[in-house]
């Protein structure tokens, strides 16, 4: 199955470079002949299958991001096609050809821009989803969970970026924060030439910081990433549980680590007459979990696809891939997520924190 599903993306990769080609062929015709034509698209398809060997060979998470780059340079270039086509339907309707020409080719490189900024935005401002949820359980107070997975700490994720997640967390005066995992994005290097501890630090609620890794966190710099979590402040709850003012947290590794128990292992034995918060870095045993005492479970991992169309595959995939479901007495939340993956860009999904206001009988 993933042979096959890398044969397609790579199929997908030579149409959409040709469509590239062809669109810069179109914006610079009057200005390159026949043989610059020829010239231009080589250099993209050049672009396009280096990078690809690059992959393939593995030669380096820098080649890895720019492959990121330049495959939402293809999709924006498509997008910015497809856009282009519409207005010119429309407007060859009402407008002489050589008008619409013109038009069109101012048109089209700006759609790109703003596409392309309008994404930047999307991945760096941060917005808040309020939800409200009862559990069938006692609690001796309204409680309000602050959550945010998939910082993906780095060289794209900074100490700006820490410092807002810790301004909205006091703004909305959260009692606890739980963060499900990709903390780091793959080591902490780049947290700590920086030096963003004293920014992490600014994260504090009155019932603590609890953290999980997720499968960024266990690239093999796990052992440091926990050990400066730790120094942050941050309680990590890697496959254990714990009790915190009358509520049962539990907090498993991302199933990249083969060792760790089952949810159900980690209840055992444990008092789930408590309220129980999970934090599970993927959503992927929502139904599962939905069999057992967890009254609240916060994932994340998916990112909302981060880049449309991705959104609508990743929902394909997951049971519930963003947002909120009760699921019995259960009730799961997946958020898109604080940082992204790779390159600093989000269209069809934003940068979030999730505020969760729970009560109980």
């Amino acid at each position: 199955m993933r042979i096959v599903i890398l044969i397609i993306t790579l199929l997908l990769m030579q149409v959409f470079t040709f469509g590239l080609g062809r669109s810069v062929q179109w914006l610079l015709a009057g200005f390159i002949g026949t043989r610059g034509r020829r010239w231009l698209m080589a250099g993209v398809f050049a672009i396009t299958n280096a990078l690809i060997a690059g992959l393939l060979l593995q030669l380096g998470h820098a080649v890895f991001r720019l492959m990121a780059v330049w495959m939402v340079v293809l999709l924006f270039a498509m997008y910015a096609a497809l856009a282009t086509f519409v207005l010119y339907l429309i407007l060859c309707r009402v407008m002489a050809h050589k008008p619409v020409a013109r038009s069109l080719r101012i048109f089209a490189p700006l759609f790109f821009i703003g596409l392309t900024a309008y994404s930047v935005y999307n991945a760096y401002t941060p917005v808040v989803r309020h939800y409200e949820i009862s559990i069938n359980k006692k609690l001796e107070r309204p409680l309000r969970i602050g959550m945010a997975s998939d910082l993906h700490t780095g060289i794209l994720v900074g100490a700006r970026q820490l410092d807002k997640l810790a301004d909205i967390m006091q703004r909305e005066k959260v009692d606890i924060i739980l963060l499900p995992g990709d903390l780091m994005d793959d080591n902490v290097e780049a947290y700590r030439a920086e030096n963003m501890q004293p920014h992490l630090e600014k994260l504090r609620a009155p019932l603590g910081v609890y953290a999980t890794l997720g499968n960024h966190d266990l690239f093999g710099h796990e052992r440091e990433i926990a050990e400066e979590l730790t120094r942050a402040g941050i309680k990590v709850l890697a496959n254990e549980s714990l009790v915190v003012d009358g509520l049962l947290l539990v907090g498993r590794n991302d199933d990249l680590d083969t060792q760790r128990p089952s949810t159900a292992a980690l209840l055992q034995g444990q008092n789930t007459d408590l309220p129980v918060l999970l934090l599970d870095h993927r959503p992927s045993q929502i139904d599962e979990h939905a069999k057992l005492p967890v009254d609240i479970q916060v994932s994340g991992h998916v990112h909302n696809g981060q880049v449309a169309p991705a959104n609508l595959i990743v929902r394909q995939m997951n049971r519930l891939a963003y947002g909120y479901e009760q699921i019995g007495n259960g009730h799961f939340f997946v958020t898109s997520g604080f940082g992204f993956w790779g390159v600093p860009f989000r269209l069809g999904s934003q940068s979030e924190v999730v505020v969760i206001d729970v009560t109980g009988q």
